[in-house]
């Protein structure tokens, strides 16, 4: 079990992935974005969260489908790391609510989702993110969430 990071450790660790564009040991301390294995890409000026497949994920093993909770949990962690990686972050945003929808069922193969920030506030941060899997035109979920930043 790893330690638990001071704020200057974890604000730290933030600056240096933002600095080298490798962000494999703040994944690595953040327990559930290690548990599901993301990764980060850049696609351009787009940075796109990669949840892999893995059969862990699997909610419905008849049709076979994630489980809602990984695409959401998926959804969530994929804005956290945007206003991570795009904002002066002093401490980690906390989520405020967020609103799933579920637009088909997720297949067990490797998802994708962008975010994006709708509004930046000095205190709030709206957000709007969307998973794909084969075709970026046909997501299989999207969210709206909002996260308190400071």
């Amino acid at each position: 079990m790893s330690r638990i990071l001071t704020a200057d450790e974890f604000v730290a660790s933030i600056e240096q992935a933002k600095a080298t564009g490798d962000w494999r040991h703040m994944f690595s301390i953040i327990p559930y974005f290690d548990f599901l294995g993301l990764r980060l890409e850049m696609k351009g000026s787009h940075m796109i969260c990669i949840l892999p497949e893995d059969k862990k994920f699997i909610g419905n093993p008849t049709l076979p489908a994630l489980h809602g909770g990984v695409v959401g949990a998926f959804l969530e962690s994929t804005a956290l790391v945007h206003l991570l990686k795009t904002q002066e972050v002093t401490r980690l945003p906390k989520i405020i609510n967020i609103t799933v929808e579920y637009l088909r069922s997720a297949k067990p193969v490797e998802t994708y989702a962008e975010a994006v920030i709708t509004k930046p506030g000095r205190r709030i941060a709206n957000m709007r993110i969307e998973a794909w899997q084969t075709d970026r035109k046909k997501p299989v979920a999207a969210a709206h969430a909002n996260f308190l930043v400071s």
